[in-house]
C-alpha cells in the first residue's frame, strides 16, 4: 500500500527536518550552491511567509518547498523564486509535483504572476517536474557559480500565471 503524502503549511517548528532534507540536498551535490545550511532566521528573512509549505509522510517532513521575493522592487512584486527539496527517502513518490502544485495554486492567490526556478542543468529529474506544470526554459547560465570548485550551469525557468497579472 502506497504511503500518504499530506500537505502542510511550514510552521518554525518544521525547521529540523525541514533542514535535515537541505543537508541532504547539499550532500547531492545537485540542489544548491549552499555548502552548509542556513540558520533558521537567515532562511526565514530570505522567504515569503506566503507559500511555504511541507510535505508529510506518517507524520515526517519529506519535502518542503517556499518562495523567495526576486527583487525588492514594488514593481517586481509578483515575482518569486521557488525552492523545492525532495528527502533522498521520497525520491518517485509524487512529492515534488503535490508540491509545486499547492504552491502554484495558493502563489496565485497572494498576487504572483511569475515563478522563476533557477536548477542545476544536470538536475533533470526537477526540470522536468517544473516543466509538467508549465514552467519554460528561458536559457541556460553558464558557469553561473562554482561548486566545490566546479563551475556549474544553471538552467533558469519560468512560470506565468494565466490568472494573475493578465490585465
Amino acid at each position: 500500500m502506497a504511503e500518504q503524502v499530506i500537505i502542510d503549511t511550514m510552521t518554525p517548528a518544521d525547521w529540523d527536518q525541514v533542514k535535515a532534507i537541505f543537508i541532504e540536498g547539499i550532500e547531492g551535490g545537485n540542489a544548491t550552491f549552499h555548502a552548509i545550511p542556513p540558520s533558521f532566521e537567515q532562511w526565514d528573512a530570505g522567504h515569503l511567509e506566503e507559500c511555504r509549505f511541507v510535505a508529510r509522510v506518517n507524520e515526517e517532513i519529506v519535502g518542503w518547498i517556499a518562495l523567495s521575493p526576486f527583487s525588492n522592487n514594488t514593481f517586481h512584486k509578483g515575482v518569486v523564486e521557488n525552492s523545492i527539496y525532495i528527502s533522498n527517502r521520497a525520491q518517485g513518490m509524487g512529492v515534488g509535483s503535490k508540491l509545486l502544485k499547492k504552491c502554484i495554486e495558493e502563489s496565485e492567490k497572494f498576487g504572483i504572476w511569475t515563478i522563476q526556478s533557477q536548477i542545476f542543468s544536470e538536475n533533470a529529474a526537477s526540470i522536468y517536474l517544473h516543466q509538467k506544470y508549465g514552467f519554460t526554459e528561458v536559457g541556460v547560465r553558464e558557469r553561473f557559480g562554482q561548486l566545490n570548485g566546479v563551475w556549474r550551469d544553471v538552467t533558469l525557468l519560468d512560470r506565468r500565471s494565466t490568472i494573475v497579472g493578465q490585465d
